[in-house]
């Protein structure tokens, strides 16, 4: 775990130069080229974290990700759940965070580049401006992933899915794209001490077009998605 969190760091300082030229990139380039250059580095950062877990990355799926942008919305089952995903699904995307995160030197400074969401849960008012935020995003281009169970199950029983991220995707009229993934908590969660190398699998499942969402009540759909994710999860663990 210790040359785990000291890679992160010499890395972090190590990015701070990047940092500071994707900050001046050019503001009329096309959305997809800019997320491409602005994520670069952040998903080399992600590969190199799970390389020295000594944890392997499965993925499947990832060919039938709509193109332009989509919500990804993800099952929650450990911290490593954000490099895991931001290394191994080609689709640049921000994701949404809990307000905390935002002090955290350098990190923070990439987490809005790459169009990262801040939401404080405490505060009603701040949280459903965040979710509006996040519809902007969503509506200019970018995609973002959440985990509407809203905190880690460590490899639990799914808790239930709020409504408020999944209200991005139908306020933004883009697709919602369904992702499971499954062994993270093994690897850290689970464990007394350290992290254990483990197998973790992620699939990008088949998505929701935004045609199929525009006439869906966003609870329901929230209540749909969370049976696709479980329904996927449990053949997953039985193939396991």
């Amino acid at each position: 775990m210790v040359y785990v969190l000291i890679y992160m760091g010499l890395y972090l300082l190590y990015s701070i130069p990047t940092l500071q030229k994707v900050k001046r990139l050019d503001r009329d380039m096309s959305v997809e080229e800019r997320d491409g250059i602005v994520h670069d580095l952040p998903k080399r950062w992600s590969r190199g974290i799970m390389k020295r877990t000594g944890s392997n990355v499965h993925i499947k799926g990832q060919e039938a990700i709509p193109a332009g942008p989509v919500l990804f919305v993800a099952n929650h089952s450990g911290d490593f759940d954000v490099p895991v995903l931001l290394g191994s699904i080609p689709k640049p995307f921000g994701f949404i965070s809990k307000m905390e995160v935002k002090k955290l030197p350098i990190i923070s400074g990439w987490m809005e580049m790459i169009s990262c969401i801040f939401i404080d849960r405490k505060n009603r008012r701040q949280a459903v401006l965040s979710i509006r935020e996040g519809g902007m995003v969503l509506k200019n281009g970018h995609s973002l992933l959440i985990f509407p169970e809203g905190t880690r199950n460590k490899g639990g029983a799914l808790k239930e899915f709020k409504t408020g991220g999944i209200r991005m995707a139908k306020d933004a009229a883009v697709p919602i794209v369904p992702v499971v993934i499954q062994g993270t908590a093994d690897m850290f969660e689970k464990q007394r001490l350290g992290i254990k190398p483990c197998d973790i699998y992620v699939e990008v499942l088949p998505s929701l077009s935004s045609a199929y969402i525009a006439d869906k009540d966003v609870k329901e759909l929230s209540i749909e998605v969370q049976g696709i994710i479980q329904a996927a999860l449990d053949e997953m663990r039985i193939a396991a």
